[in-house]
């Protein structure tokens, strides 16, 4: 994600120890408070949190940092037009639509409140212990998409960054998707449990 005033990118910041502008961090402000809500737009399928799973290279913790590749958030580099971010938790199968949508509506959200993130994480998310984490308010993401769903209907801003039809579409989808597969069996569970 990058965003422009005219020709001038609005992430960027020569004086800024990052190079990262306030407009940048407010921005990330506004996606780290929506990230839970966010997750059932940017991870739409079951399967999508078989891949946030710690210690693997998909961020499972709501944060963010300039070079560190464990949080959720990610400033890749940090030159006058190329500076951007990295939503690293964003599943590849998700509809760029949806996802761009909502990521846009919580970072625009995050500058009009002009709240600053969390400071930078420089440390391994993953080789954190959960006491430390919590130390810092470091979250972590829903581990289900029941989980992110719930989050997403709760979250006004996000919603309202859909038509009703879309978000009720969403939302009908999304749960039946959820209903199915919890009343499925899968073939690591025969083999688990009945040992044949």
């Amino acid at each position: 994600l990058s965003l422009f005033e005219g020709d001038q990118n609005a992430f960027y910041d020569a004086t800024d120890e990052l190079r990262m502008s306030k407009i940048g961090k407010h921005f990330i402000a506004g996606l780290l408070a929506h990230a839970k809500e966010i997750t059932a737009v940017t991870n739409q399928w079951v399967n999508s949190y078989k891949r946030l799973i710690p210690g693997f290279e998909a961020p499972v913790y709501i944060s963010w940092a300039s070079r560190n590749r464990s949080p959720m958030v990610r400033i890749p580099n940090a030159n006058e037009v190329g500076t951007r971010l990295e939503m690293r938790s964003t599943d590849p199968t998700a509809n760029p639509y949806l996802l761009l949508s909502a990521c846009l509506k919580a970072g625009l959200t995050g500058i009009k409140e002009g709240k600053l993130p969390m400071a930078p994480v420089t440390s391994n998310l993953f080789e954190m212990t959960d006491d430390e984490r919590k130390e810092l308010g470091i979250k972590p993401l829903p581990s289900t998409l029941h989980n992110a769903i719930k989050a997403f209907k709760e979250d006004e801003v996000i919603k309202s960054a859909f038509s009703e039809h879309i978000v009720d579409s969403f939302l009908e989808m999304k749960e039946t998707e959820w209903a199915l597969y919890t009343q499925s069996v899968s073939e690591w569970e025969v083999k688990r449990y009945f040992n044949y």
